[in-house]
């Protein structure tokens, strides 16, 4: 009984690291992804448009990371510990399917079948979320031109 009780605690103990692994990186190449095409949408594109602009232009990133995590993980497998070679093998598994199968077939097919839906989001939680402008776009979109310049002008940036 106590050989089955250890094996147990050992088998959740991978199931559990194997989880929370794979979540953090599904959770990298899902925001390489999905910022982009908001990005997009957000500058005026169509929903559809959005998702091959932003596809275009982070899928590269997404591959790039998922082939590294992928080679990574299974130089485990040849190591001769019984479980570094299940982990090895079940992360290359998961990252494989997660990168190429979720991130960058199901989910830009689903954003794409929702169209502008998928990028709604409640008055009330809109009201909640504070907004963060990263780029700077609501300075510059707020700021007045000078009386001198025409507004389709740039002014001049010193250094």
């Amino acid at each position: 009984m106590a050989t089955f009780l250890y094996r147990l605690g050992r088998f959740s103990f991978r199931q559990i690291f194997l989880i929370g692994v794979v979540f953090g990186l599904a959770m990298d190449y899902e925001v390489f992804l999905v910022t982009r095409m908001r990005e997009a949408y957000v500058h005026g594109e169509r929903p559809g448009q959005a998702i091959v602009t932003g596809f275009r232009h982070s899928a590269r990133v997404v591959v790039a990371a998922a082939v590294i995590m992928i080679a990574v993980f299974s130089g485990f497998i040849g190591m001769s510990e019984s479980m570094i070679k299940m982990m090895g093998l079940g992360l290359a598994s998961a990252v494989f399917l997660d990168a190429f199968v979720v991130r960058m077939t199901i989910v830009p097919a689903v954003l794409a079948l929702l169209g502008d839906r998928a990028w709604w989001l409640p008055k009330w939680l809109d009201r909640i979320i504070p907004r963060v402008d990263v780029e700077g776009e609501s300075l510059t979109a707020t700021a007045p031109a000078p009386a001198d310049q025409e507004l389709t002008e740039r002014p001049a940036v010193h250094v």
